[in-house]
C-alpha cells in the first residue's frame, strides 16, 4: 500500500484501533477522515489533529450510508483508500431465550454496512489508479469463541467476502487488504478490555501493522501481526483443538 500522499476514509475511527490508524495515517501526511456516530468524539479527535476531518454517520442506518457516501464522493473526490473498521461485539448466549436484537446488530454493524460502504464507493475507488480497500476482521474469525457467537460468525463472513472481492477486482487498480487483529486494548468488548494485561497495546499493534502496510505485496492481502499468526493459521498447523479450548475454557 501507498503510505503518504493518500485520501483516506476511517469508518468506526473515533475510538480503539480505528483512531489509531487514522492518527497513524494522519502523522504520514496523508488526508484522513473520521466517520463515527459520536460528534462529540469527531470534535475531539479532529480538534487534537489539526486537518483531519470528521464525519457523523450511523452504519446502521442504509439511508445514512447512501446520504454519506454521496457526500463523500462530492466533497472529498480524491479519496482513494477505505478503511471499513466500524463494528461491535457483544456477548451471547444461545441456550436460554438468545435475543435476536443483538445478533442482528452485530450482523447489520459488521457485515451489511461493510458490504453497504464498498459498494457505494466501490466505482469512485476503481478510478484512482492506487487505490485501497481494508477491512477489519479479528482472528476470532479463525478460532471463535463461545460466548461471542455472533460477532466470531460475522467476522469469518468478512474474511470469506474479501477473498472473493479480492479475485474480482484482480486486474482493477484496486488493492483489497484484510486487517486481522488478536485481542487488543481497546473498548470492543466494554472497558475492562482496555486495560487487560491479556491484550496487545493498541500502540504496539498499530506500529506493526503500519509497518506490515507498507510491504508493497502482503502474503495473500492479509495483515498479520506476529501475535495473531497463531490463530490465523491454527487449522494448517493442526493447533485448532489446543486453541479453541483454550479460549473457551476447556
Amino acid at each position: 500500500m501507498q503510505m503518504t500522499g493518500n485520501t483516506i476514509l476511517i469508518t468506526g475511527g473515533t475510538s480503539g484501533i480505528g483512531r489509531g490508524l487514522a492518527e497513524a495515517f494522519h502523522k504520514l501526511d496523508n488526508q484522513v477522515i473520521i466517520a463515527g456516530r459520536r460528534q462529540s468524539r469527531l470534535d475531539e479527535i479532529t480538534a487534537a489533529n489539526p486537518g483531519m476531518i470528521g464525519f457523523q454517520v450511523d452504519v446502521k442506518d442504509p439511508a445514512a450510508i447512501d446520504a454519506f457516501a454521496a457526500r463523500v464522493r462530492t466533497k472529498i473526490p480524491e479519496l482513494n483508500v477505505l478503511v471499513n473498521n466500524a463494528g461491535i461485539s457483544r456477548p451471547e448466549s444461545l441456550t436460554a431465550e438468545p435475543d435476536l436484537s443483538v445478533s442482528r446488530d452485530i450482523i447489520e454493524t459488521n457485515i451489511m454496512s461493510v458490504l453497504h460502504m464498498t459498494a457505494a464507493l466501490l466505482p469512485a475507488l476503481k478510478t484512482k489508479p492506487k487505490a485501497t480497500i481494508i477491512t477489519t476482521t479479528s482472528g476470532l474469525a479463525f478460532v471463535p469463541r463461545n460466548n461471542f457467537p455472533t460477532y466470531c460468525a460475522s467476522k469469518a463472513f468478512l474474511h470469506s467476502w474479501l477473498q472473493s472481492l479480492r479475485v474480482q477486482l484482480r486486474g482493477s487498480p484496486v488493492e483489497v487488504l484484510e486487517l486481522t487483529p488478536p485481542y487488543v486494548q481497546t473498548e470492543l468488548s466494554g472497558p475492562h478490555q482496555l486495560s487487560d494485561p491479556q491484550a496487545m497495546p493498541l500502540v504496539a499493534y498499530v506500529s506493526e501493522v503500519m509497518q506490515l502496510l507498507a510491504d508493497p505485496g502482503p502474503p495473500e492481502g492479509e495483515i498479520l501481526v506476529e501475535r495473531v499468526r497463531g490463530e490465523r493459521f491454527a487449522e494448517r498447523d493442526r493447533d485448532y483443538a489446543r486453541r479453541f479450548a483454550i479460549f473457551n475454557g476447556f
